[in-house]
């Protein structure tokens, strides 16, 4: 049985990328290997120092994991923060993390564009954390998008100069567990890139009917093909992947006969794929809105789930200081 670590941000509401990235994965893999689901709250502080509602967001991502399948009976779903054994061997992985190698970082890159003002530590050390998360469990598996992908390489190489430095065989080195396919990606409605909060251009499980309808209306598309089997351009080819996760097949033909023969309507097609959205998510979302109104619930969740996370946490934090060479005095 495989060990599996993956994490979500708790800068809140799950989006259908990480459903269909990652959830829709879960709720099979959780019954088959030993998993451990957190909400990476201190992630969140690399963008957003000074959240407006940490708990709340913390509550909101944990009530949506549930309403997902998640089953706290089955996995281990934990909060970062209430593990601090997670901190402590951030600490002591960033001793044997370069900084160099961190500034290379495709994500880092991207950041310092993005927020030139809030270039922070924390964000530098952002892959060495994410390390941490996954090998503080002895993690030999690890669901990771397209995006994470650099940071799993990451993780495998601090994993690696941790036994090779003090001459043990001790974390495994975690490959990507992606199901036998490839990476999955899901795109946003901007006519670009990947689905995300930051972004601006998801459409969240938590989202109303009517928000639903009107952020597909407003999705990026183009004038319309030109000649016949045109290969449609990057937006209109997004909004196809979006259908194609949530509508029938024959639905999906249906606008790519019409796209191919030059006939497509844009608008017919985005009312097919908003509504297609809301029948998939409506039940998602009354489920959210019943856990999240249960804090009895939720608390016994996050305690149940800090105590088995601690245990495995603490284990390796003892065994790490023994290698490295803290001892107590006799």
């Amino acid at each position: 049985m495989d060990t599996v670590v993956s994490g979500i941000r708790s800068t809140g509401n799950l989006h259908l990328g990480n459903y269909f990235g990652a959830i829709k994965n879960f709720l099979k893999m959780q019954k088959e290997n030993n998993c451990y689901f957190f909400i990476a709250d201190y992630h969140a502080l690399t963008t957003h120092p000074h959240p407006d509602d940490l708990h709340g967001n913390i509550k909101q991502v944990l009530a949506e994991y549930l309403a997902c399948g998640i089953d706290p009976e089955t996995a281990t779903i934990f909060i970062q923060s209430d593990v601090p054994e997670v901190s402590e061997l951030y600490l002591l992985m960033n001793m044997n993390a370069y900084v160099g190698e961190l500034e290379r970082t495709a994500s880092f890159k991207e950041k310092v564009r993005k927020q030139p003002d809030n270039i922070n530590a924390g964000l530098l050390t952002y892959p060495v954390l994410m390390a941490a998360d996954i090998i503080i469990h002895k993690a030999n598996k690890v669901p990771v998008g397209k995006d994470q992908e650099q940071h799993l390489e990451m993780a495998r190489r601090f994993a690696r100069r941790f036994n090779t430095m003090y001459g043990v065989d001790y974390f495994p080195e975690p490959d990507a567990y992606n199901f036998g396919k490839q990476l999955v990606k899901i795109p946003g409605l901007d006519g670009s890139g990947k689905m995300g909060k930051s972004e601006g251009n998801g459409i969240f499980l938590a989202d109303t009917p009517q928000e639903i309808r009107k952020k597909v209306m407003r999705a990026v598309t183009d004038t319309g093909p030109e000649k016949p089997h045109q290969t449609p351009s990057e937006p209109v080819k997004n909004l196809f992947t979006l259908m194609s996760v949530v509508s029938e097949p024959e639905t999906v033909k249906f606008f790519k006969d019409k796209h191919a023969n030059c006939e497509i309507r844009y608008g017919d097609m985005k009312k097919q794929l908003a509504e297609d959205i809301v029948k998939f998510t409506e039940p998602i979302r009354e489920r959210i809105i019943e856990i999240h109104s249960d804090n009895k619930y939720l608390a016994k969740v996050a305690a149940e789930g800090a105590e088995k996370a601690r245990a495995s946490a603490s284990k390796t934090i003892r065994e790490v200081r023994k290698i490295i060479g803290y001892r107590p005095f006799a």
